[in-house]
Formats: C-alpha cells, sequence, structure tokens
C-alpha cells in the first residue's frame, strides 16, 4: 500500500521506497504476485488531514487507530476481496479467535511490541477477514526465522507516525503554528510556548526556571500553555469517552469491569465503564489517578486473556 508522497523517502516508514522493495523481493522469492495499491489521496483525506485537524484544535490524535479501520483493513480488504481473496494477512502482533460466530481480538504475545490497542476500531466483518500470523510470536523470533529462510526484511523500528517523518518540521509545514504564553497553575507567566499543537499532556516543558515543568493543560482560545512542576496535578481517576467502538458488535452490559489503556505505551489499569446518556458515549472511573489522561487519544477495553473489548475517543 502507498499511502503518503512525503514519507516514501522516509528510510524506516511503513510506506517506504525500501519497505516496498523488500516486500517486492520476498514476493519474488516466494513466487507470489505482487500488487501495489496506491490509497495517497484516500490516506490523505482519512488520516493526514485528520490528525491536523485534531492538533489544529487542541487535541493529541492518534492516527494508526483511524488507519486500521478505514485503511489497512477498510480499503485494502474490501479490494482484496474483490480480487478473490478471502482473508488478509497482516503483520501486527495481535490475535483473532472465532467462537459462536463471532471473531474475538487478543493481544499478541509479545507483550512489548503487542499492536492490538491500534486495532481498537475494527468491525465483526473486518475481524473475520484477517489473520495475524505474527500474533503468537515474539518480535526477535519473528528476525530469526526471517533470517533462517532467508527472507528479505527490515530489523530496525518503523515512525510511530509513518507520514510524518521530521516531526516538528511537517507540523510546520502543514499548520498555522501561533507562539503564546506559558503560564502556571497560579496564573504566573513562565515563558512563551511555539504554538499549542507542539505540545501534549504529561509532556515537560523546557522553560527554565524551578523546574521540571509539565503540560497540564491548553486553553486554544487564548492561545495559553498551562504547566505545573508538581507532577500530581497530571493525575486523575475519572475520563470521559466518545466515539465507542465494541468489538463484538453490541456492547456489554454495563457498568463493565475491565482493564483501560490510555495510550500506548503505558499499561491497562482496571477501571468501571459507566453509560453517559448515550451508547457512543461513557465514563470511565478508574481504581487508582492515571498520569496525563490526553485529549484525542484512543482509550482500549481488555477483558479476560487479553481480549480487545472496544475502545474510544478520551474527550476530557
Amino acid at each position: 500500500m502507498r499511502f503518503w508522497k512525503d514519507g516514501r523517502g522516509a528510510q524506516n516508514a511503513c510506506c517506504s521506497v525500501e519497505s516496498e522493495a523488500k516486500a517486492l523481493a520476498v514476493a519474488k522469492k516466494l513466487g507470489i504476485p505482487f500488487y501495489i495499491f496506491n490509497f495517497e489521496a484516500e490516506f490523505k483525506k482519512a488520516v493526514v488531514d485528520y490528525f491536523l485537524r485534531e492538533l489544529g484544535a487542541g487535541r493529541t490524535p492518534n492516527p494508526c487507530v483511524v488507519c486500521n479501520p478505514q485503511i489497512k483493513f477498510g480499503l485494502f480488504l474490501e479490494r482484496a476481496i474483490k480480487m478473490g481473496a478471502d482473508y488478509v494477512a497482516m503483520g501486527h502482533y495481535a490475535s483473532v479467535k472465532n467462537a459462536q460466530e463471532k471473531a474475538k481480538l487478543f493481544a499478541g504475545k509479545d507483550k512489548m511490541k503487542d499492536q492490538s490497542y491500534f486495532l481498537c476500531g475494527l468491525s465483526q466483518k473486518q475481524l473475520n477477514r484477517v489473520i495475524f500470523p505474527l500474533g503468537g510470536y515474539v518480535k526477535e523470533r519473528v528476525y530469526e526465522l526471517a533470517k533462517k529462510m532467508r527472507l528479505p526484511h527490515q530489523s530496525h523500528q518503523s515512525f510511530d507516525i509513518c507520514f510524518a517523518g521530521d516531526y516538528q518540521a511537517f507540523l510546520k509545514k502543514h499548520l498555522k503554528l501561533k507562539p503564546g504564553k506559558i503560564v502556571d497553575l497560579a496564573g504566573q507567566e513562565a515563558g512563551e510556548h511555539l504554538g499549542l499543537p507542539f505540545y501534549t499532556i504529561g509532556q515537560r516543558a523546557s522553560i527554565g526556571g524551578p523546574g521540571p515543568f509539565w503540560v497540564v493543560k491548553k486553553d486554544l482560545k487564548k492561545n495559553i500553555l498551562f504547566v505545573s512542576n508538581n507532577e500530581k496535578d497530571l493525575y486523575q481517576k475519572e475520563m470521559l469517552l466518545e466515539k465507542i467502538n465494541w468489538l463484538r458488535g453490541q456492547a456489554p452490559k454495563l457498568p463493565l469491569r475491565c482493564k483501560i489503556k490510555i495510550r500506548y505505551s503505558v499499561k491497562s489499569e482496571a477501571g468501571t465503564i459507566r453509560a453517559n446518556g448515550s451508547i457512543k458515549k461513557m465514563v470511565v472511573l478508574f481504581d487508582k489517578p492515571q498520569r496525563a489522561i490526553t485529549h484525542g487519544q484512543s482509550a482500549v477495553f481488555y477483558g479476560k486473556n487479553g481480549e480487545v473489548l472496544g475502545g474510544g475517543i478520551i474527550k476530557n
């Protein structure tokens, strides 16, 4: 899949010239057809424009959570089925199991590389057509097998945001960035920020003085970045969610006790999910306060044995 012209020169981007050449080499070695689907226009509209729009609105989006249901398991899956495929195999570290006509998504065996978090927006229709061959492996073993089979592969990591490359340069190119005041929670001016999209909740802010300081909130209308040198100000027990997706196709009985992950890089934590006036809106009450709950990030719900129950967008 070709996604984004600006990213094709980046050596370790998932849609780079290098990764495309490696995929072609694998196909030739295995003696299977190789096709290229150009989704650049669709990817820009569904993922890149969404990402920039959310940043401009003061939120911190996760583009992979949007890309998976709309592009990789959306457009790509539809194109593959039209070509006669029964299933598509993807390289995500996750697993799908079918039981009682329901497809269930589970975290991958490799807890460090598990990518089930990014798949929280998938539907039953999509899950029933996908295979994750790497779900039962750790990444080091996959490298060992690739070397043993003499398959061309990339041993380095991919970008967190594949299309951005130089993140600050990307934002400067695509967004109107307006410097503004940095203010502490007591109302004292502490410095000047470079533009609110550069910052996210919980981030260290370099402003000098008796730090360290962390970003605690943004005021988009006044273009103010609020910081605190007390890390406790980042913690809270409750969060609101919207745009909920349940992977089994229907909402479970609420309230629901489960584990919730508020961003990819943190552990899932125990909490209770309750309705908030709509099946697409929920409130989560954690057992323990969580650090840097961030507006725009995805919250993903995990049940027994690492099953992904669903997910939503944090509204706080």
